[in-house]
């Protein structure tokens, strides 16, 4: 018998096409319609609120209901109403000088909706990264077709309901699926295509993208440093660590990879960041404030990473005891691993520390700049010239002065990565502009000196190009 279930391949295409044929019936949505789309958002998301911290729950086996309806309730309401708020004064045209030659004509930007927006989620804050990057096409006046992780389908099946909920899919429409359906939709030529994921997955999208010349933004991942300065405050600095560490356990793109620290001063971090973690939780891996690995294949290469470490000469510390089920993790420090195992080579996503000493500045610079450029430094540091000797001496998408992570959460800075980290930025007016075309117009009154240029070429003209290659 032929199966009952539907492909739904030919199905996302002629979604695409019925979205693209409903922006160009709306291709420059008033202050207002954005607004109204943003707002039913917001709506949608408060009302599924409780839902979705369900799901993600049963998605991961375990997660942190606080971490969930923190990061991904809390965080991305702010988003929408940052966008909301702003929207109008970012759609205006925006002056720019002409330079002398081109006087009297007057120069302005003017963004522009692209079109569809294409968004390709990831399962670590499976709402939080599916609706920062919707809210923020919406708000630049496209529509939003979004595919999120096959990993944590209950939580993708909700957002499916939630978008039906409160958007005709022309709008905004919520498509899941596997592997085959997500190599179909990097295939769609959207006004521009957005992918949070792994680097090795972000290259595939980049292929399947320039394909129809679609403009990309792929906020990848990689081994994000953090740095103990000599100057630092190792209580304050194993604290923040800590934290950014084991939020989500350990499965954040921006998380800490590994720390070095003054071979001098050692022994004292990871005794402050022992106490830092057992201060955090204090039930060990069975805290309720601390989350599952997703699924079993990333429990078992976390696992085989810190057999290799300790098989190969690196101290393991559990200080807040071990595993618990389902899937927990408990937070290990990995005392100067080999360089070349596993858990320095690939990025963890786990909460798994390696810690690795340094001997001089110049040393530890040249270990960070020796690897593919990081989605985030943390440097910590009193110091003001150390602070500025890291920042300036390194190449990193974002980075943070005695904090990790909260970057992220600051939808006025622009966040992205550079290099394998990733290429482009979005958040606040960063977001707005990269779903926009922002259109060069020059605009020139009935009075101007453009003749002097118009052919045939006489002495006046030719005068007044030499005058011009002299003074331009």
């Amino acid at each position: 018998m032929t199966p009952s279930t539907t492909d739904p391949i030919p199905s996302l295409t002629a979604q695409f096409q019925r979205t693209l044929a409903a922006h160009r019936a709306q291709a420059y949505p008033s202050a207002a319609t954005r607004r109204d789309r943003l707002s039913r958002l917001e709506a949608a998301l408060l009302s599924h609120a409780d839902e979705l911290v369900q799901a993600m729950q049963a998605d991961f086996g375990y997660r942190s209901p606080t971490e969930a309806a923190v990061f991904d309730v809390t965080v991305p309401l702010g988003d929408i109403r940052q966008n909301r708020r702003h929207l109008a004064g970012w759609m205006k045209p925006r002056r720019v000088g002409m330079p002398w030659h081109l006087l009297p004509a007057s120069g302005r930007v003017m963004p522009q909706p692209k079109g569809v927006v294409g968004v390709i989620a990831p399962w670590n804050f499976p709402v939080y990264l599916s609706l920062a990057p919707v809210a923020a096409a919406f708000a630049a006046g496209n529509r939003v077709m979004l595919k999120p992780s096959e990993l944590t389908p209950r939580t993708s099946a909700v957002m499916a309901r939630m978008a039906a909920s409160a958007f005709d899919r022309d709008e905004w429409s919520v498509h899941t699926g596997g592997v085959a359906l997500a190599r179909a939709f990097a295939d769609l030529p959207f006004g521009h295509l957005l992918f949070t994921g792994s680097t090795r997955v972000g290259r595939e999208i980049a292929v399947a993208a320039a394909r129809n010349l679609t403009p990309v933004t792929l906020e990848l991942g990689g081994k994000s440093p953090a740095i103990v300065g000599e100057h630092a405050n190792l209580r304050r600095a194993a604290e923040r660590i800590a934290f950014g560490k084991c939020a989500n356990a350990g499965q954040i793109c921006v998380a800490p990879d590994y720390v070095l620290v003054p071979r001098s001063q050692l022994d004292a971090f990871v005794q402050e960041a022992e106490r830092a973690l057992l201060a955090y939780y204090p039930q060990g891996a069975a805290s309720p404030d601390f989350s599952s690995i997703v699924c079993e294949q990333h429990h078992t290469r976390l696992q085989a990473m810190l057999d290799e470490a300790q098989a190969r000469g690196a101290q393991l510390r559990q200080p807040v005891g071990g595993n618990a089920e389902p899937r927990k993790l408990a937070p290990t420090l990995v005392i100067d691993p080999p360089a070349d195992c596993q858990l320095m080579k690939e990025e963890i996503f786990g909460p798994i520390l390696p810690v690795v000493p340094y001997d001089s500045l110049a040393q530890a610079q040249a270990f960070v700049n020796r690897q593919p450029a990081p989605l985030a430094l943390y440097i910590f540091s009193e110091n003001t010239r150390e602070q500025q000797a890291w920042l300036r001496g390194t190449l990193s998408g974002g980075a943070c002065v005695n904090e990790t992570a909260f970057h992220v959460l600051a939808d006025t800075l622009p966040f992205g990565g550079v290099g394998e980290s990733g290429s482009g930025a979005y958040h606040g007016k960063a977001g707005f502009d990269t779903f926009s075309h922002l259109k060069s117009v020059l605009s020139q009154p009935r009075l101007n000196g453009a003749f002097l240029f118009n052919p045939p070429i006489g002495p006046l003209q030719h005068k007044v190009g030499l005058l011009l290659r002299r003074f331009i």
